[in-house]
């Protein structure tokens, strides 16, 4: 069998992308299987599910709604971001620069922008955050789905819309990689935190596999260490799919208080 590889999930731009390659390809020298690093150029929960995927890295969110029955945790990488506290991370409350908006209590009526559907940190937490603050269910005056976190926050700079949640480990890297996008921007807040992005294998990969993978990401972070710093890379942890039930406990607490849904 061959294995395959991507890492879809933080591709900020062109080059960061390519630093993300890079590194891959590192950690996959490493373990040494027959392995092709890959786009991800179809639907990302049939990417996921594929029996010869070596290592990926996918949202919270799809891994506790069904993904967790067909892949095995590899690790969940520690980031330093404003907004990440170990493997876990929180999302950015934004909106625009020259908004009257000073917090999320302050958006009643505001039109909201979220990436995807079953996105942790553009949608689930963003959700639980505003819970609390909604009346029969209601919130905002409108909200538009954009695709991406970079087009939310793109949404929010063209005023499309007036806030956000974006994963702060995205908004970090806006911040270096696109300084006048991040200028248009400014913070409000935070949601409540949740463990980050897990990096993932299929459930076919051997358990000893799984073990060469975890020591070979060690070693591709500290072999360069000015890369690592470039990807705010700090370290990974080996979390257990029990640390991810508080992605459920976010979506549940919502929906406990009569907001199921953004609106």
């Amino acid at each position: 069998m061959t294995w395959i590889a991507a890492l879809p999930m933080y591709n900020v731009t062109p080059a960061l992308d390519l630093e993300w390659r890079e590194w891959l390809d590192d950690v996959l020298r490493r373990v040494k299987p027959a392995c092709r690093i890959v786009e991800a150029d179809e639907e990302l929960h049939g990417f996921w599910r594929r029996p010869n995927l070596l290592i990926s890295q996918t949202c919270g969110y799809p891994l506790m709604h069904g993904l967790h029955e067909q892949v095995q945790l590899i690790a969940t990488p520690c980031f330093d971001a404003p907004g990440c506290h170990g493997a876990h991370y929180s999302s950015v409350l934004v909106t625009r620069a020259d908004a009257r908006f000073d917090t999320l209590a302050s958006c009643r009526g505001a039109r909201a922008a979220y990436n995807q559907d079953d996105s942790n940190s553009g949608m689930n937490a963003f959700r639980h955050a505003v819970a609390p603050l909604a009346r029969a269910g209601m919130f905002f005056s409108a909200v538009l789905r954009t695709g991406s976190h970079l087009g939310s926050l793109r949404a929010v700079a063209e005023n499309h819309a007036d806030v956000a949640a974006i994963d702060c480990v995205t908004f970090a890297f806006v911040c270096d990689v696109l300084p006048e996008l991040a200028r248009r921007i400014r913070a409000i807040g935070m949601t409540a935190a949740s463990p980050g992005l897990p990096l993932i294998a299929a459930s076919t990969v051997p358990a000893a596999t799984v073990a060469a993978l975890r020591e070979a990401l060690q070693e591709a972070l500290v072999m360069r260490p000015e890369r690592a710093k470039r990807l705010r890379l700090r370290g990974f942890s080996t979390l257990p799919l029990a640390d991810y039930a508080r992605i459920g406990e976010l979506e549940s607490e919502a929906r406990a208080a009569g907001y199921a849904r953004l609106a």
